[in-house]
């Protein structure tokens, strides 16, 4: 879908005053795949809004990504309830499995990982979010093996 067309149907379907720019935001960025600076000129411009206010409000939400992401994005809970049941040994071994550090993209573009605020399950950590699903009780063997599943049903080999 072209910038133009999704920037208008996310106006059109979520309306044009200024309490609806979040809406239109999730909604190009379900499309599009991420708000670059075009498609955020665009959207200040067809919402008669400021440039300002409408990076700002991109950029202030971690799910409202600015840069390209991967196919899956893998969102590790940072919140401390998750630091206390061993986060880090999880991040550390996804990052080893992709071969990617926090806030990277893997090679073929199919995983970038980032770390996020609370996902609201502090009694089932560490967590992870990759893309709309959530993965509780996470230890670094289960996280690789999510990967692992998601691979083998995208048919790519590692």
């Amino acid at each position: 879908m072209s910038i133009s067309l999704s920037v208008k149907t996310a106006i059109e379907e979520s309306g044009n005053s200024r309490e609806n720019l979040m809406s239109v935001l999730q909604i190009i960025r379900s499309d599009l795949g991420t708000l670059s600076p075009a498609i955020l000129t665009e959207v200040a411009d067809q919402m008669g809004l400021s440039r300002a206010d409408v990076y700002g409000t991109a950029t202030f939400y971690s799910f409202l990504e600015t840069t390209p992401v991967g196919k899956y994005s893998i969102r590790i809970c940072r919140s401390i309830s998750c630091d206390m049941k061993n986060k880090n040994a999880v991040r550390e071994a996804l990052e080893n499995h992709l071969f990617i550090k926090k806030g990277e993209t893997t090679k073929d573009g199919m995983f970038t990982l980032t770390e996020t605020n609370c996902l609201g399950h502090c009694h089932e950590g560490p967590v992870m979010l990759v893309n709309d699903e959530i993965h509780t009780e996470l230890t670094p063997d289960s996280a690789v093996k999510i990967i692992e599943e998601i691979r083998i049903r995208e048919g790519v080999d590692e």
